[in-house]
Formats: C-alpha cells, sequence, structure tokens
C-alpha cells in the first residue's frame, strides 16, 4: 500500500528509478563484485572465485535478502549471506577484507553521482527554455518592481535571462560537487586498511577505477558527510531558485497584476467551489515542495559530526535524505520545465500595467533628463519628487504636472518631457544583456 506522496505523486521514473530498492541492491552487489575482482588481481583471493562472484551478484533476490535481514537484523550482511549462498565455494571470499561501509558508502556515491547526472541534465533543459522565452521576450518591455512597488521599466527579456543565468551556475556547482561526492572508500572498519595488506591503497584505487569512482584520500569508517551535505546544499539551493521563479510567476498572476499564467486545460478545474478559479497550482507546488529540500540540509549537514570513527546516526536520516532531496529536486525542475514552456503572456495586462501610474513610474527618467540639461542633480532630485505628490494629490497625468510646470519648462520642452516619459526608451542596455546571456557572451 502507497504512503509516501513520491509513490504516487511526485518524481520522474528516471530519479526513481536511480533510488529504487533493487537498484540499491545492485548498487552493493557491483562494490562487491568490484573488490573481488581487486583483490584477485593483487593475490588476495583466487581469480576463478572472483569471477564466479561477479556471476553471482545477478544471481541475488530482494526477496531472498530482505529474509536473511529478518533472521539477523544487519541489512548489509544479509547481503553478504545472500550473495554467498549464490557463490558457491567462492562464497567464503565474498566481502573478504571489507567492512560493512566500504560498501555501502561507495554504492551511494554511485547512486548519488548517477542523480547529480541527471539533475543536471534537466538544469541544462530548464536553462534552454529560460534562453528561449529570455530571446522571446527581449524587447517585452514591462513594469519593473522593487519593494513589491512600481519602479522603473524593465524587460520580460531581462527576467529570463536573470534566471537562466542562474541555473547556469547551478550546472556549475553541481559539476564541482559531483566530483566531491563520486568518491568511495575500501579501507576497513577504521580506515586503516589493514585487513588488505600492503596493497590496500592500490586495491581501493582498483575497486574505485572500475566502478567510476574515485578513492577518498583518507578515512575512518565512512567517507565524511562535509561532501554529501555540500551536495544537500547544492540541491536545496536550485529548489530555492525554483522557489524564487515561480514565486514571481505566482505574483504575477495576481489577479490584480495578471500579466502571465499558467497554462489551463480545456476541463481543468481550478476551484471546487469557486469555478471561475484558474489558479498556479503547479508554481504553488513548486513553492511548497522547495520547503521539503530546503529542510534537507539541517540533518544532512548534522551527519558529518559523528563521534571518533563513526556513530550510526547518519545511517537512517540518510535513508530519507538523498531519495528525497534527489527525487523531489529533480520533480521541481520538471515541473518547472512545464509550467514555463506553457507560461501564457497577457499583453493587454502588461500595456495597462505599464500606464497604471499615470506617468509616476518614469520620474527618475525625468529626473535624469533634468539633470543632463543643466539643472543640478540633487535639485532636479527635489523638484520632480514635489510635482509627483502633486500628480498624486491632484489625481493627474504626470506629464500635464510637468508641461504645466514653469522650471521643468525651463529646460525641457514638450517633446523632450513626452521622450523622458516613453517607457520604452528607458530600458537601458536590457537588449544588449539579454542578447549577451543568450549568445553565451
Amino acid at each position: 500500500m502507497a504512503i509516501h506522496p513520491i509513490e504516487f505523486r511526485y518524481g520522474s521514473p528516471e530519479m526513481k528509478a536511480i533510488w529504487e530498492e533493487k537498484r540499491r541492491l545492485r548498487a552493493l552487489l557491483e562494490v562487491e563484485a568490484a573488490l573481488s575482482k581487486a583483490e584477485a588481481e593483487f593475490g588476495l583471493i583466487p581469480y576463478d572465485a572472483a569471477e564466479r562472484i561477479d556471476m553471482a551478484k545477478d544471481e541475488v533476490e530482494l526477496s531472498r535478502v530482505k529474509e536473511i535481514e529478518a533472521e539477523i537484523d544487519h541489512d548489509l550482511m544479509a547481503v553478504v549471506l545472500a550473495l554467498t549462498e549464490k557463490a558457491g565455494d567462492a562464497g567464503r571470499w565474498v566481502h573478504f577484507g571489507a567492512t560493512s561501509y566500504d560498501i555501502v558508502d561507495t554504492a551511494l556515491a554511485m547512486l548519488l553521482r548517477d542523480s547529480a547526472d541527471l539533475i543536471v541534465e534537466r538544469l541544462h533543459d530548464l536553462e534552454k527554455i529560460l534562453l528561449d522565452l529570455s530571446n522571446r521576450t527581449k524587447d517585452l518591455v514591462c513594469v519593473g518592481r522593487t519593494h513589491g512597488q512600481i519602479a522603473v521599466p524593465t524587460t520580460y527579456g531581462m527576467r529570463f535571462a536573470l534566471w537562466a543565468v542562474e541555473v547556469e551556475r547551478h550546472i556549475e556547482r553541481l559539476g564541482e560537487v559531483r566530483g566531491r561526492i563520486a568518491v568511495g572508500k575500501m579501507s576497513g572498519a577504521v580506515g586503516t586498511g589493514a585487513p588488505l595488506g600492503e596493497y590496500a591503497i592500490e586495491i581501493e584505487s582498483r575497486v574505485m577505477e572500475i566502478l567510476g569512482l574515485e578513492p577518498a584520500r583518507v578515512s575512518n569508517q565512512v567517507i565524511q558527510r562535509d561532501r554529501h551535505a555540500e551536495f544537500v546544499f547544492a540541491l536545496a539551493n536550485i529548489a530555492t531558485t525554483l522557489d524564487k521563479i515561480c514565486t514571481t510567476l505566482r505574483n504575477l498572476q495576481r489577479s490584480e497584476i495578471a500579466e502571465v499564467s499558467e497554462a489551463f486545460g480545456k476541463r481543468q478545474v481550478g476551484s471546487s467551489t469557486m469555478p471561475h478559479k484558474r489558479n498556479p497550482i503547479k508554481s504553488e507546488q513548486v513553492c511548497g515542495l522547495a520547503r521539503i529540500v530546503r529542510a534537507m540540509v539541517e540533518p544532512a549537514l548534522l551527519n558529518n559530526t559523528l563521534w571518533d570513527e563513526r556513530d550510526l546516526t547518519n545511517s537512517s536520516s540518510e535513508r530519507v535524505i538523498f531519495p528525497e532531496s534527489c527525487i523531489l529536486t529533480d520533480h521541481l525542475i520538471v515541473l518547472a520545465c512545464r509550467i514555463l514552456e506553457g507560461l501564457e503572456f497577457h499583453h493587454d495586462r502588461i500595456e495597462a500595467n505599464l500606464n497604471l501610474m499615470k506617468g509616476l513610474d518614469m520620474a527618475e527618467s525625468v529626473m535624469i533628463a533634468l539633470t543632463r540639461k543643466g539643472m543640478g542633480r540633487q535639485d532636479a532630485h527635489e523638484l520632480v519628487r514635489q510635482l509627483s505628490i502633486e500628480a498624486v494629490e491632484r489625481d493627474v497625468e504626470f506629464r500635464d504636472v510637468l508641461v504645466g510646470d514653469a522650471r521643468v519648462r525651463g529646460y525641457l520642452d514638450e517633446e523632450e518631457i513626452d521622450r523622458a516619459l516613453d517607457h520604452r526608451s528607458y530600458v537601458g542596455v536590457a537588449g544588449r544583456r539579454v542578447r549577451g546571456v543568450v549568445e553565451g557572451e
């Protein structure tokens, strides 16, 4: 019976496949087989034993592992015994010289590596969508807002470009973190490698080479959890960017603003009681689940403060932290891509909001124009501030106040005032910024 929403509501098949129980078992068995192969190459066990163990790893069933675990209450030893059963005489060499977390941490590195690769792939998809939107809307002038208030104009292209470059940084960060989490160990109970003898370092390196990982330079019984905490933080950082994007889209879909909206299916229902509703439910889901991913950061950090050469406090929480943070982050990126691909622009509302302030949002532009024509910058600021208040109190167009003020007319004629009040002439180098981002400059 499904209980957790990840089982039936959230997550892509691709990411779930990485963390599925059978895949984790396969990873553990692959590490055991790689260890046997490396040990055979260095003369610790017979070659034919390593070959038999490698074949036996494909014969182990999850159901049998669970039966054994129910009897002995040790999950990794249950894997070892199940593999031993299938390996016949070679079973005596299974897990030779290893401790549980040699196998567990190395297998975990494989799962984290594969998860990072999939998330990077998703981020590239998201970046491409944002770049396309940025290019398409590079000349779409709109209201800019600071402190929740209308500021000076910007463009939608600038917004999408800003997000695209942020996603690009996440790709770079995750690439760096991948190198620090794709690390395994084969160094025994306290990290000395004593059971493997004089070739412990070489055997460890060979195991990691077989598995496509790097060996830890030094470890105790576990790989140090600063690596894993950094990875979880990277996911939380990604989730926060998606939260930011979707919070912006939700605000822009507010009835009072209504500049954009999520795609809405012909038979989609917005509310069980209000038939007119078109709620931004996908964006809200992104914002809600981002909170869960961020919540994983603290336990991931605490898992690095283990006693001495290690204790077991990290184990139980990591069974939740890693699959949930990976599956939910992947889900959020996929969902954000769907939202952005289907985003609808309401150009009439974009234009209406540009004119909502009756020209007051162009006060900075007027101040700059006055200064360029010879008025002191501070004097221009004070004059425009006073005239802005007058326009609000009289509830008239800002242009009317400017044209009727002798102090302004001493510097600017009507054509120059109109030019200063033109939203589309006051977006600076926004177009160049967007082109630079889209073209990768």
